[in-house]
């Protein structure tokens, strides 16, 4: 498991998540809604400071992503 877990920016999570599958449906404000094609939506807030790790692991959670396999996403 990766220690810098809590140390991702949203903008790097969300290049992570298109890269298995997940496409931008759309933006409100700073919240990005992500899609795959199970239908599976992901809303991410879009803001400059990095994302708590509580905050990942429930957004991995959501889209079925284990924290090892995020983790390997490069």
């Amino acid at each position: 498991m990766s220690g810098r877990l809590g140390g991702v920016k949203p903008k790097e999570f969300i290049r992570r998540l298109k890269k298995v599958g997940f496409c931008v449906d759309h933006q409100t404000g700073s919240h990005i809604t992500l899609i795959n094609e199970k239908g599976t939506r992901l809303v991410v807030p879009y803001h400059v400071k990095e994302m708590k790790k509580g905050l990942v692991c429930g957004l991995l959670k959501q889209c079925g992503i284990s924290q090892e396999e995020f983790a390997k996403i490069r």
